[in-house]
């Protein structure tokens, strides 16, 4: 066969409905992770650093750095072991993980344990990326991964609530009990329901040589290397959001017993992103949605930005702060699908390395971009509005260059 997709067992697939909500829910894992932890922070602030609440929001970069981390080996592994024997290694690292933040005392082993927790949760996310590509690929897979991101969208809208009732009945150390229940319900879903795509006949030995080899064969493609800029900048956007929202909920605009609330609707607006996508992705192009939306994210936050400068009333600056939140979502839903789906497109014989360097350079590079970006939050979003107006402006320039595989 000369399809990428020869490469693996080819069983027959599960129904769309199931394959989509499974890889959702597999890749929720990173989503509950972050966001139902958000509700606890300041909580977690005032017992481990009361001193400093301010480097509370560590405890989300330093999550997201060991993902980023893992993720670089997750993909490899997953190519010579099979996408489901890494799935389940890598959550028990995260069950072992989220049990020992439960038990801590310091906040400098909360971040260590939260590091460690990424590490483990970097095999769910590859084992979802390598198993669509697997199986599907292009426009379709764009179409498959938009849907798997409106129902992974959920996971948002719902973490917050559910983390703002587990921290008032069990407080904070109760977040990390439901994190091993979350992931041992997918892990389990996966390993009944899910057949292994990569046949052992296909597995990539590993080894230095080959590793090098597929990344500077990965690396020779411009789409790729374009996608994984692009893709950092995109993440660090998010996640210096996401690391000092709350604070601005709560310090800027007295909504933190709502923040919650509000951010749950953010999360279920915005998860039309996904559904929007792969309506009109086959009809207008990947990157042409790419384009518009960066366009409108500089154009969003250059309104954020003079309503602050201006000293906007907070009945005007709160709602153009949480649509400018909102949009943000939004935007990432619109983009991050296309631009996996772009730089997967030629790496299909070596699906898991490709998701591996696309997802780990991208997550790495972002929380060196968002966690200082975060750490200037000073009472205000301006900090955060400069930081993303830099960052859309040169997602958008370096979203010119794309070119897909075929075209000189």
């Amino acid at each position: 066969m000369s399809d990428n997709r020869s490469a693996t067992i080819n069983p027959k697939k599960l129904a769309q409905s199931e394959f989509i909500a499974l890889m959702a829910m597999v890749s929720a894992t990173v989503a509950f992770s972050i966001d139902a932890m958000l509700p606890a922070l300041p909580e977690i602030g005032e017992a481990l650093s009361p001193d400093n609440l301010n480097r509370t929001q560590l405890i989300i970069t330093s999550f997201i750095l060991g993902l980023g981390v893992g993720t670089f080996f997750t993909g490899p592994l997953s190519d010579a072991f099979g996408r489901k024997p890494v799935m389940i290694g890598g959550t028990l690292i995260y069950i072992i993980a989220s049990f020992a933040a439960w038990r801590v005392q310091t906040l400098e082993l909360m971040l260590a344990a939260r590091v460690l927790q990424g590490l483990g949760a970097a095999g769910p996310r590859v084992v979802a990326m390598a198993l669509i590509r697997d199986l599907y690929s292009g426009p379709q897979m764009a179409r498959i991964l938009s849907f798997v991101m409106m129902v992974f969208a959920l996971v948002p809208a719902i973490a917050p609530t559910l983390g703002h009732y587990i921290v008032v009945v069990f407080d904070w150390h109760g977040i990390f009990l439901a994190c091993i229940l979350f992931s041992f319900i997918s892990s389990c879903w996966l390993l009944i329901r899910q057949p292994e795509t990569l046949a052992p006949e296909n597995r990539r030995a590993l080894s230095v040589k080959a590793l090098k080899h597929a990344l500077v064969e990965m690396f020779s493609h411009q789409t790729a290397r374009l996608s994984i800029f692009i893709q950092t900048l995109t993440f660090g956007m998010i996640y210096s959001i996401l690391s000092s929202t709350q604070q601005v909920f709560d310090q800027t605009y007295g909504q933190g017993d709502n923040f919650h609330l509000w951010f749950g609707g953010i999360a279920v607006v915005s998860s039309s992103a996904g559904f929007l996508n792969a309506r009109f992705v086959m009809r207008l192009g990947m990157r042409a949605i790419i384009k518009a939306m960066y366009t409108a994210q500089i154009l969003i936050t250059l309104v954020l930005i003079i309503s602050l400068l201006v000293g906007s009333p907070p009945s005007i600056a709160f709602p153009i702060y949480v649509f400018w939140v909102l949009m943000n979502f939004f935007q990432a839903g619109m983009t991050i699908g296309n631009l996996n789906a772009l730089g997967m497109e030629e790496m299909g014989h070596i699906a898991g390395l490709a998701a591996s360097v696309l997802t780990s350079v991208a997550t790495v590079g972002a929380v060196m971009i968002a966690a200082p970006i975060a750490l200037l939050f000073d009472g205000t979003p301006l900090p955060m509005a400069i930081g993303t107006l830099v960052l859309a402006s040169l997602a958008l320039w370096l979203t010119t260059m794309i070119k897909r595989p075929h075209e000189v």
